[in-house]
């Protein structure tokens, strides 16, 4: 299946088939310093349990926000990653765990997207060692075929000559075996200052508390030229104490369907995991990943699910753009199938003309469980209005064409 590449069209991921990868990603980043291997393959396997492709790590930790002490940080078994806190004196103890991670990660059918370098190791890694770091890195998992590369800069053009030191030594070292992106911190994302890189294989996006930001930069790097895949890597974690709203399973879905149909990817994250809280075994089934799990499904269960296009003009009346609380429509290309996400109660009217045949069969999906509730057969006689089911958080209205 691995290694990954980007579509011919530009807008996705495939395998080495050519056969279309949903990323729905977590965030781990701790995964490889921080646990043990029996606790990193609890963690993989309920990852890979609950439908998610992809998690996301920090190859050193997160650190501790301190730039001395990043990546002079001991892992689970003691060991540091570089001998005398240099780069390319890299311990041997410390990566044979690495290894053993990323290789239960693949018996679990988990790609790691793997951040080799932080904002925060600036004064450690710099542009006069950064290629030959990356190079050695990239040659050693040259063969893993589940990994794609990260990196985590401010987003600012000071940045841009570490990084493209880093990316040289990337493809150097695998000779474009993997991919890569750079996911900011802070961000929000890296077209911003990055996206004309032709070593940038896809654009990431960090949103943080700023729920209301997600569909305009997603839209924004959708209509980018040259197209490139766009992910919606870090938002808004389940449970986190930080923001003004409490983070729900009803706020880990929204953000969630908001970033898949403005043309994104999107990776999820919990505040148990990310902080390594003693509390961390229960996010794992917590239910905000548990229900974007359901999401995949839902996605994979439409026809070519990875020809969506946005299409707010779906929505004759109703429609949501801006603030929090949003209502998002897109499509298959071909009109086959179409969605419209609804973040509350709402009344709404399709335009059924955007449906392949002008006719259709609608049901309300809740985001929740994934059940499904028929609603009716309709034709594309003027625009059609929906209600959203009482009692509902949110809901999905799936409308299928009456094909041929």
């Amino acid at each position: 299946m691995y290694p990954l590449k980007v579509s011919a069209n530009g807008r996705y991921l495939v395998d080495q088939s050519g056969t279309p990868v949903f990323w729905l990603g977590t965030t781990q980043w701790q995964l490889v310093r921080n646990h043990t291997l029996d606790e990193a393959r609890l963690i993989l396997q309920k990852t890979a349990s609950h439908g998610f492709s992809f998690a996301q790590v920090m190859l050193l930790g997160p650190g501790d926000g301190t730039s001395p002490n990043v990546g002079r940080q001991a892992n689970v078994e003691g060991e540091l990653p570089w001998l005398g806190g240099n780069p390319l004196t890299p311990n041997e103890a410390y990566f044979r765990h690495v290894d053993a991670v990323i290789d239960i990660a693949r018996q679990e059918n988990v790609v790691i997207s793997l951040t080799v370098f932080h904002q925060h190791q600036q004064q450690i890694i710099t542009v006069a060692n950064a290629r030959r770091w990356a190079r050695w890195i990239a040659q050693r998992y040259r063969n893993v075929p589940n990994i794609v590369w990260s990196t985590t800069p401010h987003a600012v053009p000071e940045f841009v000559p570490v990084l493209r030191e880093l990316m040289a030594g990337l493809r150097e070292g695998d000779e474009g075996a993997h991919l890569i992106t750079c996911k900011p911190d802070p961000g929000p994302y890296s077209s911003s200052f990055l996206h004309a890189a032709p070593e940038l294989d896809f654009n990431s996006i960090q949103t943080w508390t700023w729920v209301e930001r997600i569909y305009p930069l997603v839209t924004g790097d959708y209509n980018l030229e040259p197209v490139k895949p766009v992910l919606m890597a870090e938002g808004a974690y389940e449970e986190g104490p930080e923001y003004d709203f409490t983070v729900t399973p009803l706020w880990v879905r929204r953000q969630a369907y908001y970033s898949y149909l403005a043309g994104a990817h999107h990776t999820y994250g919990h505040n148990d995991s990310w902080r390594g809280n003693p509390t961390w075994p229960r996010s794992l089934d917590a239910p905000g990943a548990v229900q974007l799990g359901l999401l995949r499904r839902i996605f994979e269960d439409r026809h070519e699910w990875w020809h969506l296009v946005p299409d707010q003009e779906l929505l004759a009346s109703g429609g949501r753009t801006d603030g929090r609380l949003l209502v998002l429509g897109a499509r298959h290309r071909d009109g086959r199938w179409a969605l419209v996400y609804c973040a509350d109660a709402a009344t709404i009217e399709v335009d059924l003309t955007r449906l392949a045949g002008h006719a259709c069969g609608a049901s309300w999906i809740d985001p929740r469980s994934a059940e499904s509730r028929p609603v009716g057969h309709f034709t594309g006689a003027g625009p059609q209005r929906f209600a959203t089911p009482e009692g509902w958080e949110d809901a999905l209205l799936l409308l299928e064409a009456a094909m041929p």
